[in-house]
């Protein structure tokens, strides 16, 4: 079959597509990857066909873009140029052979314009993370603020609604309407309603014990473990890690994330904390200018290490909430603090603790002595005992294999 992945985003969105289209491939498939221009070396470096998609790095210094509200708009309209020139794209590399679209939720929308030209075109949706799935079932939170267990469905279905129509529709839905407006297709009036009905397939990428399925998901459905990738999993740490490591006790690594540029005051606080507590401590960003200007011996800078190596050397992780980096702290049995600020973030911290793999401690309320306060609970026996408990449950299935069968299926049917 051919099939064709459209993602978008960080390296954190970027990655399991790597994992599944280097799959794909080795099982005899043409794959042709359509990505951000600035991810192609990673696209490349995995074998697989790369063709850029416009992306604006400016949309990181956006100030609204880690907001817990007003987030999602800027990523929709930073995302849209790239998105406008998918049916174009597809409908070029059309190969006549049973194709299959494997998209990033963000681009169903254009996905489902792909079917003009191409009739009986089949979609499959890739959902990174729990929270991608509205539902009104529990664990629920609306952005940071959780929604009581005893609230009804029928009220959280409303405030669902009410949120989507104050802050999601008004951005995504006016230019969604004129591109189907040219194309003579009728309007959409929720955009969350919609994208549910576009894929003959979605993809949870995630295992049932970190989020149960729920009536509400759509159908039909897969779920399968977290899709961990990286690219480059034998690459060895800088000469100055290695004698960092080496020179006292593990060390709390703190990231943001590697598309944060905004994380000034994170490092701040977190190098008062650990003086503070006593602790080494690696700061994790490929952006050395959001570090304090001088770091004291017990601070190491790197701009990458692959968690994978780092994190079973470490006493604990302090990270913004990525499903991805979420999910490797999980396999590594390594205790963690979340420090959520937007997106996927609070709901994976919140499923963090309910593991009790660690604890949350909301950006927008990050200090010194918050911090510090957070690190001690984290850094309890208790806590690396139950993470260590959590990491027991990562097994060897061979869960990919089973995925490429129904994305075969799928596209032959």
């Amino acid at each position: 079959m051919h099939v064709i992945l459209v993602t978008m985003g960080s390296a954190g969105d970027l990655f399991p597509f790597l994992w599944i289209g280097r799959a794909l491939r080795e099982r005899g498939h043409r794959v042709d990857f359509l990505g951000p221009d600035l991810h192609a070396l990673y696209v490349d470096a995995a074998g697989l066909t790369f063709h850029g998609l416009p992306a604006d790095p400016a949309v990181l210094d956006h100030p609204d873009l880690w907001h817990p509200t007003r987030g999602l708009a800027v990523v929709w309209d930073a995302t849209r140029p790239a998105m406008a020139q998918l049916p174009a794209m597809v409908a070029a590399l059309d190969s006549g052979k049973d194709t299959l679209l494997l998209v990033h939720p963000l681009a169903l929308p254009e996905a489902d314009l792909c079917r003009l030209n191409r009739p009986g075109l089949r979609i499959a949706a890739t959902w990174l993370a729990p929270s991608n799935l509205p539902t009104v079932h529990d664990p629920l939170l609306l952005g940071p603020w959780p929604v009581p267990t005893w609230v009804p469905h029928g009220v959280r279905r409303w405030l669902w609604r009410t949120l989507a129509a104050r802050f999601i529709d008004p951005v995504a839905l006016p230019g969604l309407n004129a591109a189907r407006a040219e194309r003579g297709l009728p309007r959409v009036r929720s955009l969350i309603d919609y994208i549910h009905t576009v894929p003959d397939l979605s993809l949870a990428l995630f295992p049932d014990w970190f989020a149960a399925p729920v009536p509400d998901w759509p159908q039909p459905l897969v779920q399968t473990g977290f899709p961990l990738y990286d690219p480059d999993p034998d690459a060895a740490p800088s000469a100055t890690l290695r004698a960092f490591l080496a020179a006292g006790a593990p060390p709390v690594v703190f990231t943001p994330g590697t598309g944060n540029r905004q994380a000034g005051r994170y490092f701040e606080a977190a190098a008062q904390a650990v003086a503070q507590l006593g602790l080494r401590a690696i700061f994790l960003t490929p952006h050395r200018e959001q570090l304090p200007g001088s770091l004291p011996s017990s601070i190491c800078w790197q701009d990458y290490v692959p968690l994978k190596a780092l994190l079973p050397r470490v006493a604990a992780l302090v990270h913004h909430g990525g499903i991805g980096t979420t999910a490797e702290a999980l396999r590594a049995g390594t205790p963690q603090l979340v420090v959520p600020l937007a997106h996927d973030q609070f709901d994976n911290a919140a499923r963090v603790m309910a593991l009790g793999a660690g604890a949350s401690l909301h950006a927008r309320r990050v200090t010194p002595a918050r911090m510090a306060t957070a690190l001690q609970h984290v850094l309890t026996g208790a806590v690396a005992s139950q993470a260590a408990a959590v990491a027991a449950r990562f097994t060897t299935p061979d869960r990919l294999d089973a995925l490429c069968r129904q994305l075969e299926d799928l596209a032959h049917g």
